[in-house]
């Protein structure tokens, strides 16, 4: 399912709720007419448009769908995988696909549709599907070379064309606008028994206005990661904000003493074996904050996150970012870790204690000092094995 923040449908959910959309999916393509091969092939001859407006009502739906669920903080669009285009192959494969179109009647998903309502061209079309996709492996060795060629990486349609993703988001609506007029238009004229001549102008001419003002809010929608790093940086938004410091000797200290509440947070971009690194923190680079994968570990209640990195500047703008994005008891750690290694890890009195109380801190120091570099020793030897990647949330038809 989609990446959402935070994560609604759980990996456990994911193939029951998967299930019950196909169903659902399935059923609204069989309303539509699409278990019909003569309706599908209409789109080819001219005189049944169906297909070409589901389809674009679809792919506007979606993309409308995951800009705005994006932009607002519901969708971490960082994790959705993107198809990698190999040129060649793809041209070819569109061609050999629209050929079978045109000649079945069917696609893929729509000859399933027409399969499971018993229809036989749609289970011939689907018995040829899979004679043609083992037919396909065995072949493989010969045109593997071809397959693989003309890689251009997971690139996405605006980028290839070199314009940003809103005006890309506004041309397409306008596109499918333009196009449902003109072939309610053709439909009415080539085909007398055409539902399209009952439809009503006002209701779907308000439709469209929605469908351009939208695409006109995604050309001027702002890029969300920037806005919000902006805004918690302004001196409003910190005065209603304070960021609370913690102390080298009072981290050392919930650390030794292994605080559960204690969330330690490391911000630095990259992390290798020369830097200390804290017992039990977790290395998050700050763009990560945005997205779902560490949202439920931020997010935990009754519990204290302390933002660290090398000198303190880095992680008191993550920590104000995260207490923009909403999360609660946020602190960062005063000076980093360059000051908690001066202050305890490199500890020597460079004079005697002059009150009580700095005795005491002179002793806990003392005391701390080879406990935690045990404890780091030990953290960054259980820590060596690689942090497995972030997967990337793929589907689609």
């Amino acid at each position: 399912m989609g990446p959402f923040v935070p994560d609604i449908i759980t990996n456990e959910m994911n193939l029951v709720v998967a299930f019950l959309l196909g169903i659902a999916f399935g059923a609204v393509l069989e309303q539509a007419g699409f278990s019909s091969s003569r309706r599908l092939a209409g789109l080819f001859y001219g005189y049944d448009f169906t297909v070409l407006r589901v389809f674009f009502t679809a792919a506007i739906t979606a993309m409308l769908g995951v800009i705005f669920l994006g932009f607002f903080g519901y969708l971490d669009t960082d994790v959705i995988y993107v198809n990698p285009t190999f040129l060649g192959p793809a041209l070819l494969g569109g061609a050999i696909m629209g050929v079978g179109f045109i000649l079945g009647g069917y696609c893929p998903g729509t000859s399933i549709v027409a399969a499971s309502i018993g229809k036989k061209d749609g289970i011939a079309f689907v018995a040829g599907g899979l004679i043609g996709v083992y037919a396909f492996g065995e072949l493989y060795p010969l045109y593997d070379r071809f397959y693989a060629s003309g890689a251009l990486g997971p690139i996405k349609v605006f980028d290839s064309l070199g314009m940003s993703q809103g005006t890309f988001v506004l041309l397409l609506i306008l596109v499918a606008v333009g196009a449902f007029t003109a072939t309610t238009w053709i439909e009415k004229r080539v085909n007398p028994g055409s539902p399209a001549r009952s439809w009503p102008r006002r209701r779907h001419a308000l439709a469209a206005a929605l469908l351009v003002t939208l695409g006109i809010a995604a050309l001027f929608l702002p890029d969300r990661k920037t806005m919000l790093l902006e805004e918690s940086q302004t001196t409003a938004f910190q005065r209603s904000h304070p960021l609370h410091v913690m102390t080298p000797d009072e981290l050392a200290f919930r650390i030794i003493d292994r605080d559960p509440r204690l969330v330690i947070v490391d911000v630095r971009a990259n992390v290798d074996s020369t830097m200390t690194v804290l017992p039990g923190s977790v290395h998050i680079p700050p763009d990560a904050l945005f997205g779902r994968e560490f949202a439920q570990l931020l997010g935990l209640r009754h519990e204290e996150r302390v933002f660290v990195d090398g000198d303190g500047t880095s992680a008191r703008r993550a920590a104000l970012l995260a207490l923009r994005l909403g999360y609660e008891d946020v602190r960062v750690l005063d000076g980093g870790i360059a000051q908690f290694d001066s202050t305890i890890l490199a500890f020597a009195a460079s004079r005697p204690p002059r009150t009580r109380d700095e005795a005491d801190t002179y002793r806990f120091r003392a005391e701390a000092k080879p406990v935690l570099a045990r404890m780091i020793q030990e953290y960054r030897m259980r820590a060596s094995a690689p942090a497995p990647a972030v997967k990337k949330v793929s589907g689609g038809c």
